[in-house]
């Protein structure tokens, strides 16, 4: 509980945190962002990682001049990139090996449907995924598991990784140090939240009231 609870804290003050990592590490901090958005979309052991608040924060730390927001905006832009394509690659090696037919979770018609979908809707699904915390870290590597074409997928992960990290940054470069924002900002934090969760929650109501109407 105590590690838990440390996290949040760390999540929610990211402000704070980096603005101590900065006076500590100096540029290595750039290679600290890089190392944790690559993880966070790269590797599905950690979608717990703060992508979206950790981009608004690095935007906000950058307006005070400890960083260089366009030297940050292209290596993050990198790191998410290449973060997705190792993610689709895992899902693609072993994806089929991870499900099978008589899985309780897992099932290989489960991979079967996620394929379909990916091929009817696999543009927007990439991108949604972008902005909908855990989601972005699954996705790619349903979509490598499901056999998305890469061709398909390495132009929307592209176009999905400039949206996500070049609005996220720059609106914390542009509005972070604000008096209002910096003085609520683990409000300012729950509110990304909120905010980059509801594509994801609309498509899913979406996705059920399309089905009810099938059936």
């Amino acid at each position: 509980m105590e590690i838990l609870a440390q996290f949040f804290d760390i999540v929610l003050h990211l402000d704070k945190h980096l603005a101590l990592l900065a006076a500590d590490y100096g540029v290595w901090m750039y290679a600290i962002l890089f190392a944790i958005i690559f993880c966070e979309t790269g590797l599905v052991v950690t979608p717990f990682l703060p992508g979206d608040s950790l981009l608004f924060a690095t935007g906000a730390l950058a307006a005070t001049g400890a960083l260089d927001v366009h030297t940050a905006v292209v290596l993050l832009m990198l790191a998410s990139f290449l973060g997705d394509n190792t993610n689709y690659w895992i899902g693609h090696f072993l994806g089929e090996k991870v499900f099978r037919p008589d899985a309780r979770v897992l099932k290989t018609e489960y991979l079967d449907k996620t394929h379909a979908f990916y091929e009817k809707h696999g543009g927007k699904t990439v991108l949604l995924a972008r902005f909908a915390p855990i989601v972005r870290t699954f996705a790619p590597f349903v979509a490598g598991a499901g056999s998305m074409h890469y061709q398909r997928f390495v132009g929307f992960c592209a176009l999905g990784a400039i949206c996500w990290v070049g609005s996220f940054l720059y609106a914390g470069y542009l509005f972070g140090n604000i008096p209002l924002v910096k003085n609520n900002f683990t409000l300012v934090v729950l509110g990304i939240i909120a905010i980059s969760l509801l594509p994801a929650i609309i498509e899913v109501i979406k996705h059920r009231r399309a089905a009810k109407a099938q059936g």
